[in-house]
């Protein structure tokens, strides 16, 4: 048995994690996934793509696997005593599960702003939830010390030997169901899941490559690979919640240094390009982890020009919040290269709206929007759809610029498809000194109080612009009336406690909101 109360277990061999995988009791619980072969995108990538669906498990989630992997194991003294993690969702819902199975007591402390779905999935599985925090790195600290002054036993989510020997068996059934694989795709948060993988594959057949694939914005493998150690990111995007976090674990970060044989990140537009892909394939709706791998094997096989070999990706989870799904409908086109976002300056004149859209042919137009501001030139937001992802994105753009259009490409501008496209037209009705700020606020009812109080009192609001996502989170857009001589404007705003960046010069902001 491995020690439960130790995270970092060093002492353990490969060879003791290769016995841990075979013996671990996880069959208990969770079912053998199925390998699927995805035959619309293995045809478009000339590769065999197999998707491993971890989503089809009890709590639609791998995350069941390394907690029931560690609580079953657990004396009947530390049974008796109760269990409590930190999670922001499927590692609770499985740790939940395992406790509810083995008769334990188990209590999970979510960060304030999960989701009401995912708090309803604990209790269902007969876990008590405690919400603590703005994040999962707070609840994860609040778990602890509860712990610790309860002498509960404290469940890791996925630095610790029996919780990775619990992800490890994914790569036992892979290899019983084809051990024809070249490569396997495997999404990063912790690395629990990974390491697990990697350390099973590699002693029994370590031709066979293995891949992580994180977030560009919680890519936290990658500092820690860049450093030589664990680095703890200044922030993380909540997109993929499910790998949203700061720093890699001790163990999963040596074995990851040992034995991965690459790693990739790819954006929020590929992650749900991803989803969409699974769903037109075969039918499955992933949360944004569950897809995480199959973007990065996308983007990987465009990057390394890999043809003919098969190659197996994990999806993770479908744990996702219905509401998400608007955003991921609207940016899986952008994430896929088949449409282009365009801002583009047109003469104000009769006819020249006409003469556009018959330079722009026959293509299939996705979005547009036009207001008149000047007498002289009107600006347009115009999305098209591109039938060759390839070379028509460059066509279409040098075809208006001959034509002496001005364009901007914005189909990589992140404020410009969030907030612009749905505000085009508005301009202050003087020259003001404006300075334009983006901003993540956390979704609770007094979220919007404080930032009023804190900011309105000083300085007059000039443009506000909030869209929810179905997230954690909200995105909001404002602008600033300020003065030249603001000394406590910085001051103020990261007194507030938000994720926040300058916007000011952003080019979408410059030609349709600035005056």
């Amino acid at each position: 048995m491995i020690d439960s109360q130790s995270n970092n277990n060093h002492f353990i061999s490969e060879s003791g994690y290769l016995s841990s995988i075979l013996r671990a009791p996880v069959y208990e619980v969770v079912q053998i996934t199925p390998l699927q072969k995805m035959e619309k995108i293995s045809l478009r990538f000339n590769n065999i793509i197999l998707a491993k669906r971890e989503d089809m498990q009890p709590v639609h989630s791998f995350k069941l696997r390394g907690a029931y992997s560690m609580i079953s194991q657990l004396s009947i003294e530390e049974k008796k005593r109760g269990i409590v993690t930190a999670s922001a969702g499927n590692h609770g819902q499985g740790v939940a599960f395992s406790a509810k199975k083995l008769g334990i007591k188990s209590l999970i402390v979510m960060p304030v702003v999960t989701t009401k779905i995912k708090i309803d999935a604990v209790h269902r599985m007969g876990g008590e939830t405690y919400l603590f925090g703005s994040n999962f790195d707070e609840s994860n600290k609040k778990a602890i010390e509860i712990a610790k002054k309860n002498n509960y036993i404290f469940i890791p989510p996925f630095d610790h030997p029996s919780i990775i020997a619990g992800q490890g068996t994914i790569a036992m059934e892979l290899l019983q169901q084809d051990a024809h694989i070249d490569r396997i795709f495997v999404p990063v948060g912790g690395g629990g899941l990974v390491a697990g993988i990697i350390v099973f594959i590699k002693q029994l057949m370590p031709h066979i490559q293995v891949i992580g694939v994180e977030a560009e914005d919680s890519a936290c493998l990658k500092a820690a690979l860049l450093k030589g150690k664990p680095v703890s990111l200044s922030c993380v995007g909540l997109f993929a919640e499910g790998v949203a976090v700061k720093k890699i674990g001790l163990e999963t970060f040596r074995l990851c240094k040992k034995y991965l044989d690459d790693i990739i990140t790819v954006n929020n537009d590929s992650i749900c390009s991803a989803i969409k892909d699974l769903f037109e394939d075969v039918r499955a709706i992933s949360e944004p982890s569950g897809a995480l791998a199959l973007a990065g094997m996308k983007k990987y096989i465009c990057k390394k020009k890999i043809k003919g070999e098969k190659l197996a990706h994990i999806v993770s989870g479908a744990n996702v919040n219905f509401h998400s799904l608007r955003y991921i409908s609207e940016r899986c086109e952008l994430g896929e290269k088949q449409e282009i976002l365009l801002a583009v300056m047109i003469p104000e004149k009769k006819g020249s709206f006409l003469d556009f859209c018959k330079k722009i042919g026959k293509k299939i137009i996705t979005e547009l929007s036009y207001r008149y501001f000047h007498k002289e030139n009107a600006c347009i937001l115009i999305g098209i759809s591109l039938a060759n992802r390839l070379n028509e994105k460059k066509k279409i753009i040098d075809n208006l610029i001959i034509n002496k259009y001005k364009v901007i490409d914005l189909s990589k501008d992140e404020m410009a498809k969030l907030h612009i496209r749905y505000m085009i037209g508005g301009y202050p009705s003087k020259n003001i000194l404006e300075r334009l700020f983006s901003f993540e606020f956390p979704e609770s009812p007094l979220a919007l109080l404080k930032f009023l109080k804190n900011v309105s009192t000083y300085w007059n609001i000039s443009l506000f612009h909030y869209r929810n996502y179905g997230t954690d989170y909200g995105r909001v857009l404002t602008a600033f009336h300020t003065t030249k001589n603001s000394p406590k404007f910085e001051e103020c705003l990261n007194n507030l406690g938000y994720r926040f960046h300058e916007e000011t010069n952003n080019p979408a902001f410059c030609f349709f909101l600035k005056k």
